[in-house]
This record gives structure tokens, C-alpha cells and sequence, in this order.
């Protein structure tokens, strides 16, 4: 039975997005049942703005980062920090939920997770829609379609749920510069977890071209563009 889910958000200076990120965040986990223990974790990455400062006033828990260099340390951090403020839960009850700064989760995206948890799944990634049109040509944005199609398996730390222990038992993301979402979900398979895809815990992510994390969503869409 999983009674705590917590919320990780990576942030590097994403002070533009953050609060619209956090409001969705809150909308999605006031519709979880209740009695879930529910907290909000912001890792203010190596900051220049007022990342940090806009998160608190959301309501978040922050914890700043000055030294990791790896979006996956920093998905570990955030991680760690979530699970040190839920002391009372073992691991196996408390439901990790990745997304990131510049995304809006859907009102039932927690909800739909913490559904497929319940059912005895240790992990479920959702689609990352864009929440403007596709910077593009008309042939790229159907090449991203197809990539993002609602039925395909396809994993995004933006939309990302894995229970506590199973996360703990293959050593979390890992100090992993780009990819660390999929190096998760692979190592989760290997290690025998139960895996799925769930189509309906839906995220909205910038379109932009610049991205925080080398070979992340920025750079498909940059391929596509250049491409299309």
C-alpha cells in the first residue's frame, strides 16, 4: 500500500516556470485520496535567480545545490531530501514523482500514478506533451508525434514514478549527465521490477530549444527542427 507520495523537482533557474509548475503540482495532489502524506521537493541547481525563494513561497521543501553536476545526482538529491521528510514510511509505502521545472502535470497525474503503485507496479512513466505549438515545420511536429504518441513507451524524467525501494535497491538515477531517466527504468527491468506505461498521467513541457540537460527534450526538438 503506498501512504506518502512525494514530488522531486530539478530547478536551474527557473524562476519564469516554477510557480505555474508548483500550482499544477498542488491542483495534481489534492486529488490524491486521503490520508496520503504528501510533500514537494525543489533542488534549486546552481541558481542564479529566485528559483529558490519562489519555492518556498509555493510551499515547497528546497534544497540547494552548489556542486553536483549531473542531472542525475541532482534527481538523487531531491529524492533523498524527499525521503528524509517522510521518516515515518518504509520505503515500499512512499511513491517517488519526477517531473520537471519548466512542465505542468495534469490535474489527474498523481492520481493515476499512485493508481498503477497500488496495483503492484514499482514504476510508471507518462507522456510529455508540449504546451505550445511545435517550433517547427509541419513534418517534424508529426515526427514528434509519433515520438510521443499516448500508446508508446517512451520514458521522460518529466513524467517519471518509481516506489521508494525499488528506487533505493538499483542505487537510485545515478551520477548520469543525460539519460538518466531511461538508465533508471532499464536498470529497474533488469533488476526484475515491474514496469508500465500509463497513458492517461499526463504532463505539458516547454517547447523550448535550450534546455538544462544535454540530449534531453530541448535537443530532440532541436534535431527535429533542424531536421524538418
Amino acid at each position: 500500500m503506498i501512504d506518502a507520495a512525494a514530488v522531486v523537482v530539478p530547478a536551474r533557474d527557473e524562476a519564469a516556470t516554477l510557480p505555474r509548475c508548483l500550482d499544477a503540482i498542488r491542483r495534481a495532489l489534492a486529488q490524491l485520496p486521503a490520508g496520503i502524506t504528501r510533500t514537494v521537493v525543489v533542488v534549486a541547481d546552481r541558481c542564479t535567480d529566485a528559483t529558490a525563494a519562489l519555492a518556498h513561497r509555493h510551499g515547497a521543501r528546497v534544497t540547494t545545490n552548489t556542486r553536483l553536476t549531473t542531472i542525475g545526482a541532482v534527481r538523487d538529491l531531491g529524492c533523498g531530501t524527499a525521503l528524509r521528510a517522510l521518516p515515518g514510511y518504509p520505503a515500499s509505502e512512499v511513491l517517488l514523482l519526477n517531473t520537471d521545472a519548466d512542465t505542468e502535470v495534469a490535474r489527474a497525474w498523481a492520481a493515476r500514478h499512485l493508481a498503477r503503485a497500488r496495483r503492484g507496479w514499482h514504476a510508471s512513466a507518462g507522456p510529455a506533451l508540449l504546451s505550445e505549438p511545435f517550433p517547427g515545420s509541419s513534418d517534424a511536429a508529426a515526427r514528434y508525434r509519433g515520438i510521443v504518441a499516448l500508446d508508446s513507451p517512451n520514458v521522460y524524467g518529466a513524467n517519471l514514478a518509481v516506489r521508494a525501494d525499488a528506487y533505493r535497491a538499483i542505487g537510485g538515477f545515478g551520477p548520469i549527465a543525460t539519460g538518466e531517466d531511461h538508465a533508471l527504468w532499464q536498470r529497474l527491468g533488469r533488476a526484475g521490477f515491474r514496469r508500465c506505461h500509463e497513458p492517461a498521467a499526463q504532463v505539458f513541457t516547454s517547447a523550448r530549444r535550450q534546455g538544462r540537460a544535454p540530449g534531453g527534450l530541448a535537443s530532440l526538438l532541436r534535431e527535429l527542427g533542424a531536421g524538418g
